[in-house]
């Protein structure tokens, strides 16, 4: 068995193709374009290349959308006055700070202060807590689009077992519960888990830990679906997953590379979630 690639890249585009066409139907019935604006604090090297590629969806989709870009050290009261000021603003229908933050500003409380409705990366407390009840909400990006992979390859979550591998609130959490609520009997491991042997028995395997192929391919149970969320860099170059893809994609039914997979699912999902916010804000 030789696993089919999860192509995100292409997902990626069939999406932001729907968003794209949702647009111009607001732009023609409404006169309404979305707009997206994206705080991004400092100079972090990483950052400036996903809010890059964020601008560069959000034009591609038809959106407005705006980079406030403030050095490294504003204070926490001048970006909370920042956001307040988005939120505020009704041409601006969703809104991302861009992590991480410097280590004098406090994460969670500026995440707080985005209104729940404008809260475009799904990290909102009540976005959240929405998420953990089952009720309507805006979702985190990066499960969000793992949902919609296994659902352009036709898996249905249904009455397997989905083992997530990690318990971050980006993550692992709303991945759980996302997975929790199509009917699949969930594990979330962690560091003080014995990984393997919960990983030997999944039909579903997301690892998003950020630690190079800590996942081995002959933990992965044969005909499963594996999701590698991890990104990571070689001293050569060469990026690599948190699953150790040769050996794994042995044994997996699907399996996402790693890079084109997951990651362009997230973008193009921020994309979906700033539309529905804009649609919502017109009803």
């Amino acid at each position: 068995m030789m696993a089919q690639l999860i192509d995100g890249k292409a997902v990626a585009a069939r999406v932001r193709a729907e968003v794209k066409a949702e647009v111009d139907r607001l732009k023609a019935e409404r006169g309404l374009t979305p707009g997206l604006a994206v705080v991004r604090v400092g100079e972090d090297p990483a950052s400036q290349v996903y809010v890059g590629g964020k601008k560069k969806a959000a034009a591609e989709v038809g959106f407005n959308s705006w980079e406030h870009h403030r050095d490294a050290s504003i204070t926490q009261d001048e970006l909370l006055a920042l956001v307040r000021q988005l939120n505020d603003d009704p041409a601006v229908h969703g809104i991302l700070v861009q992590l991480p933050l410097p280590r004098h500003i406090d994460a969670d409380v500026i995440i707080s202060a985005v209104k729940p409705e404008k809260d475009a990366d799904g990290f909102h407390p009540m976005n959240a807590g929405n998420l953990l009840l089952g009720r309507p909400a805006t979702r985190a990006c990066t499960p969000y689009g793992i949902m919609r992979l296994l659902e352009e390859i036709g898996c249905d979550p249904a009455g397997k077992r989905a083992v997530v591998v990690g318990r971050s609130n980006i993550v692992g959490k709303p991945m759980a519960l996302m997975l929790l609520q199509k009917n699949a009997t969930v594990t979330i491991a962690h560091s003080k888990s014995d990984v393997r042997r919960e990983v030997e028995g999944a039909d579903i395997v997301v690892v998003a830990v950020g630690v190079k192929e800590l996942v081995k391919g002959e933990w992965i149970k044969p005909g499963a679906v594996v999701i590698d969320v991890g990104m990571n860099r070689l001293p050569d170059g060469k990026l690599v997953g948190d699953v150790e893809f040769a050996k794994a994609a042995e044994r997996a039914s699907y399996i996402t590379p790693v890079p084109g997979g997951v990651g362009p699912m997230t973008i193009a999902m921020l994309m979906r979630n700033t539309l529905e916010a804009a649609e919502r804000g017109v009803k």
